[in-house]
């Protein structure tokens, strides 16, 4: 999906077409309607906090602005690009009419997280190129929104030629045409290419694919090591051989916040806990709609020097109850040093099963109790 989030907002307020609007703000940055029918929106330079940017318009990316990036330093590029508060409910809403749209022409479908999808077309009648416009219409009709397709051998090259003609593309690629169309990419343009495998690659010279294409394989395991070496050759030749997987089971749940400052564990003692109880709670929610239950629950702190600590404790019997949720990862709490100050806190729950393959336990989520777990100097 093109600027997915983005998009979304975009049908809310098309007054904001062809503007740079990021999406990320609080609750407190929705939009106001005036008396006279007019919209009052925040702008960036009206922002203070610490939040991130989850997604832009395409007129705010051509300012510098991107995913991950403080909302602050957006402000410094673009201040008077409008922002808007996240609505994760709309945006599921839209992933789950895309998603049953595409089905009913592509049944073999692998979810690749609210605004992606894989698609095997091998056993779907019809042209190729008219299969995937027939796809692009199907989803503009049910959501009002584009996309973007790659049409290609595989997921690896299609990752890759989803995004070459954004927004509203279809990229169709053989592999004869690899050399002319993928081979001058930047390396990073590989699914699996991280920001220090690039980085180690430029400073080996290597910054296209082609260049990673034509490098010795051997001397590519002797650098990246030997698995991971051999993948930088393949996918360097376009080769993949996963299949379209529509089927998966989630490993873990989790749920986690950045605060808009720091805060104590003595001094902030009652925002901390009322924040980590609302995480336990979310995170029980979250296990029922999923239909899941869990038996290991962890806990994630970042403090103000950026260090992170992770802790995590097993329970006898898997649960989705968020007062036993709580209460286990309040045991994490007290094994962790909680001196600094903190800049984010997460709760997870993994190990996840279905109810009745290993034993249930209560299936709750009120009465969340029990004593502060943010209660030592």
């Amino acid at each position: 999906m093109d600027a997915f989030y983005a998009s979304v907002e975009l049908l809310r307020y098309p007054q904001l077409r062809g503007q740079p609007v990021v999406i990320g703000g609080r609750s407190v940055d929705a939009p106001v309607q005036q008396a006279d029918g007019s919209w009052h929106y925040t702008r960036l330079r009206h922002y203070t906090g610490r939040g991130v940017i989850t997604t832009a318009t395409y007129e705010a990316r051509a300012l510098g602005i991107g995913s991950a990036m403080g909302i602050m330093k957006a402000a410094q590029l673009a201040p008077d690009a409008v922002l808007l508060p996240v609505d994760f409910d709309a945006y599921r809403h839209y992933s789950r009419l895309f998603k049953a749209a595409v089905r009913e022409i592509a049944p073999l479908l692998e979810d690749r997280g609210i605004d992606e999808i894989y698609l095997d077309l091998t056993d779907v009648p019809g042209e190729t190129r008219e299969l995937a416009q027939r796809i692009k219409d199907a989803v503009r009709t049910a959501t009002g929104l584009s996309c973007s397709i790659g049409v290609t051998p595989n997921k690896l090259l299609a990752k890759i030629c989803s995004d070459l003609e954004k927004p509203d593309g279809l990229t169709m690629l053989g592999m004869d045409d690899i050399p002319a169309r993928i081979w001058p990419l930047a390396a990073r343009k590989i699914n699996g290419i991280g920001p220090k495998a690039e980085q180690k690659l430029t400073a080996l010279g290597i910054k296209t694919i082609g260049e990673l294409a034509n490098a010795d394989p051997l001397w590519l395991q002797a650098h990246f090591g030997a698995n991971y070496g051999h993948w930088l050759h393949e996918a360097a030749h376009g080769v993949d051989a996963r299949p379209v997987v529509t089927y998966s089971e989630p490993k873990s749940v989790s749920r986690e916040t950045t605060f808009e400052r720091d805060l104590h564990a003595r001094q902030d003692r009652n925002a901390l806990s009322e924040i980590f109880t609302r995480l336990c709670v979310r995170v029980a929610e979250d296990l029922v709609r999923k239909g899941v239950l869990g038996k290991t629950i962890g806990i994630k702190l970042r403090y103000d020097d950026f260090s992170t600590v992770t802790r995590d404790i097993t329970l006898p019997e898997p649960t989705r109850d968020a007062a036993t949720i709580r209460r286990a990862a309040g045991e994490c709490l007290k094994r962790v040093p909680l001196q600094r100050r903190l800049r984010l806190l997460g709760v997870r729950v993994g190990h996840l099963s279905k109810p009745g393959e290993q034993g249930d336990s209560a299936d709750l989520l009120g009465g969340v109790q029990g004593g502060l777990p943010f209660a030592e100097d």
